[in-house]
C-alpha cells in the first residue's frame, strides 16, 4: 500500500469514517434523518481530500491511488479526474484572470450573500468547457487516459445506483429513495457546492497579480483541523505540490507580507460581517485589495490544454483511473 505521508492516515480514516456512517444508516434508516448533516459534512471533507490528493498522493502505488480516486467521487459526488482541467491546468495557471474558468468576477464584482450563493451555477457551467475539452483531447491523443476517464464515469454512476437500488431492496421504494437522497446524493450535492463556494470567498476582492495577496486565507484553528487546512490558500498557491500538513507553517512564514484584511481568523465571524452586516454598514464588507483581476486581460482562454499539458496530466495525476 504504502502512505506517503503519516499525516495521510486522518484523511483515510475520515473516509472510513464516512463509510461506516451510511452503513449504519443503511442499516438503520431512521437515522440518516439525525445525522445527514455529518454526512454531508464527511462529503465537503472529501472533496478536499480529492483536492489534496490530486496535488500530492496519498500512496506511493497508482493502483492504491485509483482505488481512492474511485472512493473519493463517490462521496464527493463528481469524478476526481476533473481536477486536472480546471484545477490544476486552468485555475492555478491564471488565478482568477482572464481565462480561469472559475474567476469570481465573470458576472458582478460585487461580494453579496446572492453573488456567493449563486457561484457555483456559474462556475460549473464554465469549467464544463475545459472538462469537454480535455476528454476530446484526451480520445484524441491519450487513448488510455480516455479509457481511465470512461472507467471512473462508469464506476461513479454503477456504486451510486447501487446504492441506491441497495436502499430500495432494504426498505421500500419510498423509503429507499429517501435514505439514499439524504445519505448520498444531499451530501455529494453539498459538496460540489461547497467546494466552490469556498473558491470564490478565497479569492472574490483579492489581487491576482500581486506575489502574496492572491488568495484570502482563513487561519482558524478548528476549521482547518476539520477542512484539513483548506484554509491556508494562498500558501497552496505558492506551492501547489507542498502536502497540506505543512501549510499552516508555510504560511506563518509570508504571513507578514500578505495583506491583513486577506488573513481572516474565523471563517463564521467573517461571513456574518460580510453577509448579515454589510449590507448595512457597507464599510464592514470586503473591498478590493490591490489591482483588480479584470485590469488587464491577458493569457490563453479556459479551453486552451495543450498536448504538453494533457501529456503531463495523463502520467502524473494519480486520482485518474
Amino acid at each position: 500500500m504504502g502512505i506517503r505521508n503519516i499525516a495521510d492516515v486522518r484523511p483515510l480514516l475520515w473516509l472510513t469514517l464516512a463509510a461506516a456512517l451510511l452503513a449504519v444508516e443503511y442499516t438503520w434508516s431512521y437515522l440518516v434523518f439525525y445525522f445527514f448533516w455529518l454526512n454531508c459534512y464527511f462529503a465537503i471533507t472529501a472533496g478536499i481530500i480529492a483536492h489534496n490528493h490530486n496535488h500530492c498522493p496519498i500512496f506511493a502505488g497508482k493502483r492504491w491511488n485509483g482505488l481512492l480516486g474511485h472512493v473519493l467521487s463517490f462521496f464527493y459526488g463528481y469524478p476526481t479526474f476533473v481536477w486536472v482541467p480546471t484545477h490544476n491546468l486552468n485555475h492555478h495557471k491564471h488565478v482568477n484572470r482572464a481565462g480561469d474558468a472559475t474567476i469570481t468576477w465573470r458576472v458582478t464584482d460585487r461580494h453579496n450573500l446572492f453573488v456567493a450563493v449563486t457561484y457555483f451555477f456559474v462556475s460549473a457551467y464554465h469549467q464544463s468547457f475545459p472538462i469537454k475539452a480535455f476528454i476530446r483531447k484526451a480520445k484524441a491523443t491519450n487513448p488510455r487516459l480516455h479509457r481511465r476517464i470512461q472507467w471512473q464515469y462508469f464506476v461513479w454512476l454503477s456504486a451510486w445506483l447501487c446504492m441506491l437500488l441497495l436502499g430500495i431492496y432494504l426498505h421500500g421504494l419510498r423509503r429507499g429513495a429517501v435514505l439514499w437522497g439524504l445519505g448520498v446524493g444531499l451530501p455529494a450535492l453539498c459538496s460540489v457546492w461547497v467546494i466552490m463556494f469556498f473558491n470564490y470567498e478565497q479569492h472574490v476582492h483579492t489581487d491576482p497579480w500581486s506575489e502574496h495577496n492572491h488568495s484570502r486565507n482563513f487561519t482558524g484553528r478548528l476549521l482547518n483541523f476539520l477542512l484539513f487546512n483548506n484554509g491556508y490558500h494562498g500558501v497552496h498557491h505558492d506551492q501547489p505540490a507542498l502536502h497540506w500538513s505543512k501549510l499552516p507553517a508555510a504560511h506563518a512564514r509570508i504571513a507578514s507580507k500578505i495583506d491583513p484584511a486577506l488573513n481572516q481568523p474565523s471563517l463564521p465571524i467573517y461571513f456574518v460581517r460580510q453577509f448579515l452586516l454589510a449590507p448595512i454598514w457597507h464599510s464592514l464588507g470586503t473591498r478590493q485589495v490591490g489591482r483588480a483581476p479584470y485590469d488587464a486581460r491577458g493569457g490563453r482562454t479556459s479551453l486552451d490544454c495543450d498536448d504538453a499539458e494533457l501529456g503531463e496530466a495523463g502520467s502524473n495525476s494519480e486520482m485518474v483511473t
